[in-house]
């Protein structure tokens, strides 16, 4: 078995957030200002944080974003980014470029929640979701193939509610874990994935969260963690468990 801990960022703002509108996969905007403070203040947050791979969709904002996380930390200097399109934003179609508020104001007219609501020629949720699957395949064997020495037989006790639960500490349910993957992402996107673990792979809530933040948009570089445990097979490395220890922690993001 081998146990992982999964830390999710989303990117740092742009200016197109900033404004109201949507970029999707059109719009390929790098960070404004305030993202690449953002970013180093979660770079700070997280820089005694131990992190053994790192993975980041192609886009511009989100590599900036991992860049500069990366370039903060104590431990992972040398560690390859590995960029997989496979984490681009979800495509909105014809909307990309238009406003947040305009999108909304079209899935209402259809009668549909905004989550589920898709613009013509834009992306549905269950594509996003074949995307996250093929995303999560290629994690599990690339963190196999670096840490094949870690791999053990039978049961572990690293997911105990000791080690888990968080403290508001940025090593939250990590700090005895041996391999950590950092992924950084897209907003859209990580709200469908959440959905993907807690709905479709039932993954139990993390404690005192309020089940109706599960599916919230996570606010620019606002962090997910979970812990994800891996059993061997005929076939492989196969998921085995999951635990969410938080999701769209903010603690690094000054509000005045």
């Amino acid at each position: 078995m081998l146990a992982f801990g999964l830390t999710i960022v989303r990117h740092g703002e742009t200016q197109c957030n900033k404004d109201g509108l949507l970029q999707g996969q059109k719009i390929d905007s790098p960070l404004s200002e305030i993202g690449i403070r953002q970013s180093e203040a979660a770079g700070q947050y997280l820089r005694d944080v131990k992190f053994t791979n790192v993975f980041v969709s192609d886009m511009r904002r989100a590599k900036q974003t991992a860049e500069i996380i990366v370039r903060s930390n104590r431990t992972c200097h040398d560690v390859e980014l590995v960029v997989d399109p496979s984490l681009k934003e979800r495509s909105f179609g014809t909307a990309e470029g238009g406003r947040v508020i305009e999108m909304k104001n079209m899935a209402k007219a259809a009668g549909q929640p905004l989550p589920e609501f898709t613009p013509p020629k834009g992306e549905t949720m269950e594509q996003v979701k074949v995307r996250i699957k093929d995303f999560l395949k290629a994690m599990i064997q690339r963190i196999a193939n670096d840490h094949q020495e870690k791999v053990q037989d039978g049961e572990t006790s690293i997911l105990d509610e000791t080690h888990w639960a968080p403290a508001g500490l940025p090593d939250d349910g990590v700090l005895n874990v041996p391999v950590h993957a950092l992924v950084v992402g897209h907003g859209a996107y990580m709200s469908i994935m959440l959905r993907h673990f807690f709905e479709d792979l039932k993954c139990p809530v993390a404690r005192g969260l309020d089940p109706a933040q599960q599916f919230s948009i996570c606010p620019n570089t606002g962090m997910c963690r979970f812990i994800i445990t891996l059993k061997c097979s005929n076939a492989g490395l196969a998921l085995s468990d999951m635990k969410c220890v938080f999701i769209n922690r903010r603690d690094h993001i000054k509000t005045d």
